[in-house]
């Protein structure tokens, strides 16, 4: 049997459509037996998430998703088996989400000075509970007709470099190394896709544990070449769907994009050895 581990995927405590019950349940009738939530800088979907995983057959690995900056490029590291009650973690994702809830503010203001009729709140009303990040404000763009798809947003005004685009604050690589560390878990590349050899090079001398090979954006010369680079500097294989559904449009990546248990068994190793 082709056991089915999806280590990426979000809930609408982050930029995702479905509740965690709601993700876990879809997670299940896609023949995934191991997930990972990987929320965008929070982990407040995890508790209930791993609690409904139990109930449902489905083993949820607490993880998350945390934005970086290198050499002027954001870069997105993933942490994998995080002790979701390690106060340094939880302060930093609380500091984090006051920051996102400040950046949203801006880029409205851009938008409104842009000729748009569009509110912080209309924002708040798409994120409810979760960070507030430009999928939301995307969102809200969609819902007053002010554009007419959900890219859209990100093509005429809020991708970077876009005229209502507003730089996110983040730590450095290496401090989101220590976070994840120092919490229990190990860090990974997410979604390498496209990355400077020399922004690759620099996260393996920092330290990285893994590098996400499967991913919806992967070409099948990407996933080899970084198959690759994870045998030759021994590092372990993550991989996923990164899914979000909703308006994003990517229902069919779920059940499609995973990695083989083999590669969470050498996970749970390192963990082991590190814990020695």
């Amino acid at each position: 049997m082709n056991r089915k581990v999806d280590l990426h995927m979000h809930t609408n405590y982050s930029d995702g459509a479905l509740s965690p019950f709601e993700l876990i349940k879809r997670a299940k009738e896609a023949g995934l037996e191991i997930i990972s939530i990987t929320d965008h800088d929070g982990i407040s979907a995890l508790e209930d998430a791993m609690a409904y995983g139990k109930d449902l057959g489905v083993e949820v690995i607490p993880g998350l998703e945390i934005s970086t900056d290198i050499e002027d490029k954001e870069v997105h590291l993933l942490g994998y088996f995080i002790d979701i009650h390690d106060d340094e973690l939880i302060k930093y994702l609380r500091f984090f989400r006051e920051e996102r809830f400040h950046r949203a503010r801006r880029i409205v203001r851009k938008l409104r000075n842009l000729g748009l009729n569009i509110t912080l709140d209309d924002v708040v009303d798409q994120a409810k509970n979760s960070a507030i990040g430009r999928p939301h404000i995307a969102l809200a763009m969609l819902e007053l007709g002010l554009i007419n798809s959900y890219y859209e947003a990100f093509d005429k005004y809020i991708a970077d470099n876009g005229p209502a685009y507003e730089k996110k604050i983040h730590i450095s690589p290496r401090s989101a190394l220590k976070l994840i560390g120092d919490a229990g878990g190990l860090s990974f590349i997410a979604h390498p896709g496209y990355m400077k050899e020399s922004i690759l090079t620099y996260l393996i001398k920092s330290g990285i544990d893994g590098i996400e090979v499967v991913h919806p954006s992967h070409k099948d010369h990407q996933v080899r070449f970084y198959r690759g680079i994870v045998s030759q500097y021994c590092l372990l294989e993550s991989g996923g769907s990164d899914f979000h559904g909703g308006k994003k449009g990517d229902d069919d990546n779920l059940g499609k994009y995973y990695i083989a248990p083999n590669k969470l068994i050498a996970m749970r190793k390192m963990l082991l050895r590190d814990s020695a």
